[in-house]
């Protein structure tokens, strides 16, 4: 079985990487760094060498996207990443954000200054023990900073070297399409998963301009566990799968721009994450998984409007 450019292979409709840019692969389903802290992004989960374990084996797995950001921790997941993965094996992307501060388990604000994003980056570059963060996103978009102001200050920063690609977190098709005419953009990050389907057209935007989407809460946050997601038992019974298993394999399934990064410290759920790659559904299977009664958006005040 040979590989196609688009990342998929002979005989298999489903594409296994994706090129950022249109030149860098990743492997399309990644590993998120969130749950890696404690509640509320705030402090540890439990034990340090767990959480470089779980690094290390996302990796030797074949990840080769990890998505992190400084808040988490705030600061903590990034110095999890640095010494668990640098110095960084060659293939590896690690994604990061700022614009964001986090000031206790529930409380955070946006900052969009340029002069902060910029001491953000830098922060986040030491903390990665690295010179160049492959791909940097706006965490959040300031309302009080112009957005040129904004992306401009990120533009600066690849310009010198500190950055490699540019995204942007949490944005509308209208905002995203202001910032594409702005300056390059590789990646948005905003909600997306089975259950909550509101970025859609941010999706469509995505496609259309061969932007990785990285779906954030991309098992829906626990949802999946609750009676709305009760239809996925049929799915996942025809394949011998998990109903979080089925959830990353119709994203996979849904769009090839989707690069999901579920997020654990669990080895062994790591690797049950990482089987859904394994999964091919049916036209039936996606008939059913789309009709799914998806749940309201979620409320922009809640603990995970700043995640």
């Amino acid at each position: 079985m040979t590989e196609r450019r688009d990342g998929s292979a002979d005989g298999d409709p489903v594409a296994q990487t994706f090129a950022l840019d249109g030149g860098l692969p990743v492997r399309r389903l990644g590993f998120g760094t969130a749950q890696l802290t404690g509640p509320g992004y705030w402090g540890p989960r439990g034990e340090r060498a767990d959480a470089v374990a779980v690094l290390r084996r996302a990796v030797d797995r074949g990840v080769t996207l990890i998505d992190t950001a400084d808040n988490y921790g705030p600061g903590l997941a990034e110095e999890l990443v640095a010494e668990a993965l640098a110095p960084y094996p060659a293939g590896l992307t690690v994604a990061t954000k700022g614009g964001v501060v986090r000031t206790s388990d529930s409380g955070w604000h946006v900052e969009g200054r340029p002069e902060r994003l910029r001491a953000m980056c830098e922060a986040s570059l030491r903390r990665l023990r690295t010179e160049t963060i492959g791909l940097y996103q706006l965490h959040r978009l300031d309302p009080a900073v112009p957005m040129e102001e904004q992306v401009g200050a990120l533009d600066e920063l690849r310009r010198e070297g500190k950055i490699r690609y540019i995204g942007l977190d949490t944005v509308t098709a209208e905002q995203l399409e202001r910032a594409l005419a702005l300056t390059g953009i590789a990646s948005v990050q905003n909600r997306f998963n089975l259950l909550d389907r509101a970025s859609a057209a941010v999706l469509r935007l995505c496609e259309t301009h061969g932007l990785a989407f990285l779906p954030w809460f991309p098992l829906a946050n626990g949802a999946l566990t609750g009676t709305a997601a009760s239809a996925l038992d049929s799915v996942a019974g025809r394949h011998g799968a998990t109903r979080g298993q089925i959830a990353l394999a119709w994203l996979l399934h849904r769009s090839p721009v989707l690069c999901p990064t579920p997020g654990t410290g669990s080895p062994a759920h790591l690797d049950e994450n990482l089987r859904a790659v394994e999964i091919r559904l049916s036209a039936e299977d996606m008939r059913d998984l789309d009709a799914l009664v998806p749940l309201v958006p979620l409320d922009p005040g809640s603990r995970a409007a700043g995640r």
